[in-house]
C-alpha cells in the first residue's frame, strides 16, 4: 500500500480523508512524520496555499505529500471570505467565543445580514485544492460544491461552516447531512476523489 504525507493535522480533515482513502493509500499526518511546525500560509489562492505546505514537507522531510487548502466563498461578500475561511472572526477582532468555528459563521451572518437574499439564504460554494508533489512533479486537484448560506445554524456534525451551509440539490445542511453523505459530495471529497484516481493510475504504471 502507498504512503503519503496528508501536510495537515487537523482531526476533521484527517478523518474525512482517512474515510475516503484508507482502504487505499497509508496516509500519514504532519505528526506522525515528526512535523510540529506551523507551515505558514500566505498564499492569495487555495492553490498557492495548498502547494506552499506540500512543497514545505517535500524540502524537509522528502516524502511524496499533498495538501489541501479549502473554503467558503459567499458571492454577496464578492468571495469572503476565501482563503481566510478559517480565520475569519479574528481578522474582525472578535475572539474564538465560544468556539473559532462558531465566531467565524457569527461574523459571516453578521455582514451578510445587510444583503438582500433569495428563499433559501445567500448563494456560496466551498472549494478545495488540493496539491500532490510525487516523484518531483506538481499536481492540482480541485472541488466544488456550490450551495446556500442559511440565516440559521442547523445540526451537530462536521466543521466550520457546516451548519448553516446547504448543499444545492438538498434541503439539510452539511452538519445535518452526515458524514456518510458529506463524504460523498463534499468539495472536499470531489478533490479526493481525483486524487485517488491519480494515485491509483500511477500505482498501476509502476507495477
Amino acid at each position: 500500500m502507498n504512503t503519503l504525507v496528508f501536510a495537515s493535522n487537523n482531526a476533521h480533515k484527517l478523518e474525512e480523508i482517512h474515510a475516503i482513502l484508507a482502504d487505499k493509500f497509508e496516509i500519514k499526518s504532519l505528526k506522525e512524520i515528526g512535523c510540529n511546525v506551523d507551515i505558514p500560509e500566505t498564499g492569495a489562492t487555495f492553490r498557492e496555499n495548498a502547494m506552499q505546505k506540500a512543497h514545505y514537507v517535500k524540502e524537509h522531510f522528502g516524502l511524496n505529500c499533498f495538501a489541501d487548502d479549502s473554503g467558503l466563498q459567499v458571492e454577496a461578500l464578492g468571495g469572503q471570505p476565501g482563503v481566510y475561511s478559517a480565520r475569519y472572526a479574528a481578522m474582525h477582532g472578535h475572539r474564538d467565543e465560544p468556539t473559532k468555528d462558531e465566531a467565524n459563521m457569527d461574523v459571516l451572518l453578521e455582514k451578510l445580514a445587510a444583503f438582500p437574499s433569495d428563499d433559501i439564504g445567500w448563494k456560496a460554494s466551498f472549494r478545495t485544492c488540493i496539491a500532490l508533489l510525487y516523484e518531483g512533479e506538481a499536481h492540482y486537484f480541485d472541488g466544488i460544491v456550490e450551495g446556500h448560506i442559511i440565516p440559521e445554524k442547523r445540526g451537530t456534525g462536521g466543521f466550520g461552516y457546516d451548519p448553516i451551509f446547504v448543499p444545492e440539490g438538498y434541503t439539510q445542511t452539511f452538519a445535518e447531512l452526515g458524514n456518510d453523505i458529506k463524504n460523498n459530495i463534499s468539495h472536499r471529497a470531489r478533490a479526493v476523489a481525483q486524487l485517488a484516481a491519480f494515485l491509483r493510475n500511477v500505482s498501476i504504471n509502476e507495477k
